[in-house]
């Protein structure tokens, strides 16, 4: 099959352009009941290509609720997920736990301590040493590939490369974890890619689908006035010496009021902020273009159509995994 040009810059690990396949060749190593691993996490960065042609075998040959699945995913999955749903696709759906079933075919041994068949991870590169760069969230990536028998690489050509910007704490297993080694936002203790056996990979997908999110709520006269009460707070903290001028770091959650209230703090004059949060939204990019924002680290970079990826660039945000 003929490779594009963009692909061939993605990946840089030779052998794995011998894998190249289109998403639909892919369709015969599934069946019913397996156990899957999605990469992504709020939306972000999960794989398109493989699931939708999935969906579009079982629409063709009228298989709702004879090809299903059990699937993994760290957290909030894309409008794939919910097609998967509406075409009864999914057993169990579940982050981060086993159920009885598989538990038991460990412990007779008819798994051999993989949990997943298969990973399907989306990555926006991959590099000489063939591990891989995720896009805008890491989510459970890393604990998947690494308990998963076999995985699929979509490498989404769409979207801007993120190498970079990860920080990732590859799983280890106790007792020999150690404590995250966390002190500071902008502490990089991790690597930026993750890492795959070679032999693993069975497949390099070329992905073309954007991710597709919604655009945030809008602010409301209540959101903005409980954002005025705690920049208020804020100033008052600072101002007694509780807090120190550029604050503390801050976490915010999703939703109108965590945006009014970032979208607050851009107009607030405070300077030096830090952003320690789980999804780094649009509302951030006024506090990075103003200079208010110092750094930010989050789990996920969940950017509408509208939101500039050029941050991406100045090496003030780390996107990190979600353990």
């Amino acid at each position: 099959m003929t490779i594009s040009n963009l692909l061939k810059q993605r990946v840089r690990y030779a052998p794995y352009l011998k894998k190249v396949k289109e998403a639909h060749e892919l369709i015969p190593l599934f069946k019913n009941g397996q156990y899957l691993g999605w990469s992504g996490f709020t939306g972000v960065g999960t794989p398109k290509a493989v699931p939708e042609a999935l969906i579009d075998h079982v629409e063709k040959n009228n298989l709702q609720g004879k090809l299903r699945f059990n699937l993994f995913v760290g957290a909030s999955a894309g409008p794939e997920e919910n097609r998967w749903a509406e075409h009864d696709m999914i057993i169990k759906r579940a982050p981060h736990q086993v159920g009885k079933p598989i538990a038991k075919a460990i412990n007779q041994g008819k798994k051999d301590n993989k949990i997943l068949d298969y990973t399907i991870i989306e990555a926006t590169a991959i590099k000489e040493d063939g591990s891989i760069v995720p896009g805008p969230s890491v989510g459970g990536s890393p604990e998947f590939i690494t308990v998963s028998d076999k995985v699929i690489i979509e490498v989404n050509t769409a979207t801007p490369s993120f190498e970079g910007i990860h920080d990732i704490d590859m799983p280890v297993n106790p007792p020999f974890r150690k404590p995250y080694p966390y002190l500071k936002v902008d502490d990089k203790c991790g690597v930026d890619s993750i890492p795959v056996d070679p032999e693993k990979v069975v497949a390099i997908v070329e992905s073309t689908m954007r991710d597709q999110v919604p655009p945030n709520t809008p602010s409301d006269d209540m959101s903005r006035a409980i954002a005025g009460h705690l920049v208020e707070f804020f100033r008052n903290e600072v101002k007694h010496g509780r807090l120190p001028e550029n604050l503390l770091p801050l976490q915010s959650g999703i939703g109108n009021i965590a945006n009014a209230v970032i979208e607050g703090l851009a107009g607030a004059q405070f300077k030096h902020l830090t952003v320690w949060t789980e999804v780094l939204q649009d509302s951030f990019l006024d506090l990075f273009e103003n200079g208010s924002l110092d750094y930010a680290t989050a789990t996920s970079v969940r950017l509408t159509e509208k939101g500039s990826t050029e941050p991406l660039q100045t090496g003030k945000i780390s996107n990190t995994d979600c353990v």
